[in-house]
């Protein structure tokens, strides 16, 4: 009688790689600045970038601080990091006053401007010093612990703030928004073919006449609240008008219309309470 070979045994998997990768070490010249790793966070939590930097600035600001906290693992870091946040303090010194002089000047202009005080401006030049001699090996890639890479780095992220000036309020930014708007829409011709056309009953023509009318009130000399009645029912007409328009540049011309109107009318909008 014929029999079932035996099944084979499995094939040895290999064994699995339990190696745990290295992690890094402190650095022993760190000793003393914070507990552990986790500390660090603590030493730099006041270098707060500015809400209103642009991406550069922000990139540059944040590697600065990044670079302090890992300062704990290759002490180096420190004094990187204050050469690094220079990259920040120059690029929006070069915008906030047209020029593109080196650092020391820039710094010495800012202070003569009222920009920034002297004090801030002999801190800021510190920095500068120190990146210049790092540049020629005058200067030690060690030269700063991270508290002292802190208080320099502080001093530029100061700069920055005061230079860029404080965030835009939503109302300021609403308000920039409006005029641009209006200006396009004041400078566009009105959509071909639709003079004496109605959607919804409502004629087109009159509809943009009487709400750009408003816009322009608001935008001047502000309105009552007949108009801000006024305002709001065209906007209950643009509502029912624009999603029925099929004609590409029509649609779109009502609906910035549509877009100014609210712009204009959330100025009138009770606060929450």
């Amino acid at each position: 009688m014929n029999s079932v070979p035996p099944t084979p045994d499995p094939l040895p998997l290999p064994a699995p790689d339990l190696q745990v990768p290295d992690l890094p070490t402190p650095d022993p010249r760190s000793w003393g600045t914070a507990a552990d790793f986790a500390a660090m966070r603590a030493l730099v939590a006041g270098l707060v970038v500015p809400g209103n930097a642009s991406m550069y600035v922000m990139s540059a600001l944040e590697t600065s601080r990044e670079l302090i906290r890992y300062s704990y693992y290759r002490y180096e870091f420190a004094t990187v990091a204050v050469a690094h946040s220079l990259f920040a303090l120059e690029h929006v010194l070069a915008e906030r006053l047209g020029s593109d002089a080196p650092l020391g000047e820039l710094i010495r202009k800012a202070a003569e401007e009222g920009l920034v005080t002297a004090g801030l401006a002999a801190e800021l030049d510190h920095g500068r010093l120190l990146r210049d001699g790092l540049t020629r090996g005058a200067r030690s890639s060690a030269a700063l612990t991270a508290p002292m890479a802190v208080a320099r780095v502080r001093a530029v992220f100061d700069a920055v703030s005061l230079l860029l000036g404080p965030p835009p309020t939503e109302e300021a930014e609403r308000g920039d928004r409006l005029a641009r708007l209006w200006e396009e829409h004041r400078r566009a011709l009105f959509p071909d073919g639709f003079r004496g056309v109605s959607i919804e009953g409502v004629e087109l023509i009159l509809l943009d006449a009487d709400t750009a009318i408003l816009v322009e009130m608001e935008l001047t000399e502000g309105m009552d609240s007949n108009r801000i009645a006024g305002l709001w029912a065209c906007i209950a007409a643009l509502d029912k008008a624009v999603p029925r328009i099929d004609e590409e540049y029509c649609a779109a011309y009502f609906a910035r219309l549509r877009t100014l109107a609210g712009l204009a009318a959330a100025r009138h909008i009770p606060a929450a309470t």
